[in-house]
């Protein structure tokens, strides 16, 4: 009777339990340009993993990673997102920038698309183009 009523309360206590968050995923990669020029140390890099889905509506952010640059080009970046935000037929892209006290540098003007279904090839190669 002891060992049926232990039971009966594990498993009552393992239904009433919250769920464990997911695991997150992310995306590695880095950026760079062709330029040969070295970038002021006060300049910033910002990525951005996007729901580019909607043609009517800006892109929903998921992930960001922003911050000074260390180093030269090529520049490393690491997205970390929920995976349970991924939506099945939704687009996504990974958009970059380098700016200097709030001066666009650099940008990325082709789209950056990723499926973020696991296949993706990392690290991801993102070239910018200068600022126009």
């Amino acid at each position: 009777m002891k060992k049926t009523l232990a039971l009966c309360s594990a498993l009552l206590l393992a239904a009433c339990s919250t769920p464990t968050p997911p695991d997150r995923a992310s995306l590695a990669g880095e950026v760079f340009y062709l330029q040969r020029i070295a970038l002021p140390p006060a300049a910033t890099l910002n990525v951005e993993l996007q729901d580019i889905s909607r043609a009517d509506a800006p892109a929903i952010t998921l992930a960001r990673q922003a911050g000074p640059v260390k180093g030269n080009v090529p520049l490393p970046f690491q997205l970390s997102y929920d995976p349970t935000q991924i939506q099945p037929g939704h687009r996504y892209a990974v958009r970059a920038r380098i700016e200097l006290d709030g001066q666009l540098l650099f940008i990325n003007t082709t789209q950056q698309a990723v499926n973020l279904d696991g296949h993706d090839a990392q690290p991801l190669r993102i070239k910018l183009d200068p600022a126009r």
